[in-house]
């Protein structure tokens, strides 16, 4: 088993408040894609709040909800984010979520045991839209290897 895990963020800006109708079928469709998430193989961690989800943490401000999350590699998250029945609320999300103008997710390793923070993936992503991706933040389209441990001596 490796000393590394993989730790994502997505983040949305909604169209409307989440308790409005057009957000219904958005809402009513997280507690199944949540739990089948956590029954995924590779699935390690996800934010969540008191209710079960993450919809009420807003660390990037009161229209954007935040997804984070911790998967083995990038082949899991991968197969869950686009073969799975997640794929179909994702073909879905222009009716709930405005376009973004920078990068809305990010990818990075996290060493085995460790959960990110709201704050930390806040500086992945920002890393990300003034670098590109590197190996400090990155893409699905632009991954990196997982590291290995003397590259992370000493890194944050």
């Amino acid at each position: 088993m490796s000393s590394f895990q993989l730790a994502q963020l997505n983040i949305a800006a909604l169209r409307e408040p989440l308790e409005s109708p057009s957000m219904a079928g958005f809402v009513a469709n997280l507690e199944r894609i949540n739990a089948l998430a956590e029954r995924s193989a590779g699935y390690i961690w996800r934010l969540k709040d008191d209710t079960g989800d993450a919809t009420s943490l807003r660390p990037f401000g009161d229209r954007v909800i935040v997804n984070m999350s911790v998967w083995m590699d990038v082949e899991s998250l991968r197969r869950f984010a686009f073969e799975s029945a997640h794929v179909e609320i994702f073909r879905r999300r222009r009716e709930w979520f405005d376009r973004m103008s920078n990068a809305y997710s990010v990818l990075w390793w996290v060493p085995q045991g460790h959960r990110p923070t709201e704050h930390e993936a806040a500086g992945r992503l920002e890393h990300l839209r003034a670098n590109g991706a590197t190996a400090h933040a990155f893409t699905f389209k632009d991954t990196f290897p997982r590291p290995q441990l003397d590259e992370m001596q000493g890194a944050s």
